[in-house]
């Protein structure tokens, strides 16, 4: 297994198999960016898949397929795939703005994938324009039908609320997510570059509050795929609410999780610049043993925690560049 030098297993690896994204969310990425990397840079499939098999070799379980938006990327459902075939692996997740899934649910399914995280931060046709840059809300709602037609194992919903812009919408997201039974993760944004340290000031735990009093909401024990949410279950009506607060009550002293950019960039910490780049390593024709090796080390010196809320300017560059 991977343990870094505070003694966490790292067992859980996010793939970025692109920067590129459809749209532009006011806390991701700016209007106007150009400081996306060249597609030669990119980690080809075969490249993302060794990468893969190595972290499997050492023990990870858990692969999410991540961007930018991954249904961009060409020979995503062929990565899935092979990452599906690895020994020991148990889960595959994809994490998706939607726009593209209607063309590429039941491939994604029949590839191994098992869960979907699908970004959507309103059911308001204009704020998830203001939102996105784009009027694709109608499109999300058909890729999101068209992921449940295709079997996944469990949905979640991701929304990220933004204080006088989308906090007003909470009960039209809870009661879509149980009429149509998916867990609704709230994510409070982080300040990733200059769009997300504008956002990053909502708290949830006041929303927490104010939503376990509305739904009837207890907190469950057990935990709902390998990530950092905490998780509240609704007995009345089978609600599942799921919270992701890095800011207002981190999770660093667990953290399970290191992230592949799409440039091959092994990032070991969102609120750090800590980082083992492997592309060269790669393409110079290194070893299984010498990429294994370098893995290893790489995680023991995974940092102890972010420092989001001490230096919260301190990370530039935007959550597309890093990998969600």
């Amino acid at each position: 297994m991977l343990t870094d030098s505070f003694g966490r297993t790292v067992n859980y690896l996010r793939i970025s198999v692109t920067d590129r994204c459809d749209l532009r969310c006011t806390y991701c990425l700016p209007q106007g960016f150009k400081g996306f990397a060249v597609p030669k840079d990119w980690l080809t499939i075969e490249e993302l898949a060794r990468v893969a098999a190595a972290f499997a070799r050492l023990g990870t379980k858990r692969f999410r397929l991540t961007g930018g938006e991954p249904l961009l990327r060409k020979g995503l459902t062929d990565l899935a795939a092979e990452i599906s075939r690895l020994p020991g692996v148990e889960d595959i997740s994809l994490t998706t703005n939607g726009t593209q899934l209607k063309q590429h649910a039941q491939a994604l399914r029949n590839a191994g994938v098992k869960r979907l995280n699908i970004s959507l931060d309103s059911l308001r046709r204009d704020c998830i324009t203001h939102i996105t840059g784009s009027d694709c809300l109608p499109q999300v709602l058909e890729g999101i039908q068209a992921a449940q037609n295709a079997g996944f194992e469990r949905i979640k919903i991701n929304m990220v609320p933004l204080k006088g812009i989308n906090d007003i919408d909470l009960d039209d997201m809870v009661a879509f997510c149980i009429r149509h039974g998916f867990i609704l993760n709230l994510i409070e944004a982080m300040p990733m570059g200059a769009t997300g340290q504008a956002h990053a000031k909502v708290s949830l735990q006041p929303v927490l509050t104010e939503l376990q009093q509305k739904f009837d909401l207890l907190p469950l024990k057990e935990t709902i795929g390998g990530g950092p949410a905490r998780y509240w279950h609704s007995s009345n009506n089978g609600f599942t609410l799921g919270l992701i607060t890095p800011m207002s009550q981190h999770f660093c002293a667990t953290c399970n999780r290191v992230r592949l950019s799409a440039t091959g960039n092994l990032h070991l910490c969102l609120g750090q610049e800590d980082k083992a780049p492997l592309r060269e390593l790669l393409r110079s024709g290194c070893s299984d043993n010498e990429l294994d090796h370098h893995i290893r080390q790489a995680v023991l010196r995974k940092p102890e925690k972010h420092e989001f809320v001490e230096n919260p300017k301190k990370i530039i560059r935007v959550m597309a560049l890093t990998g969600g």
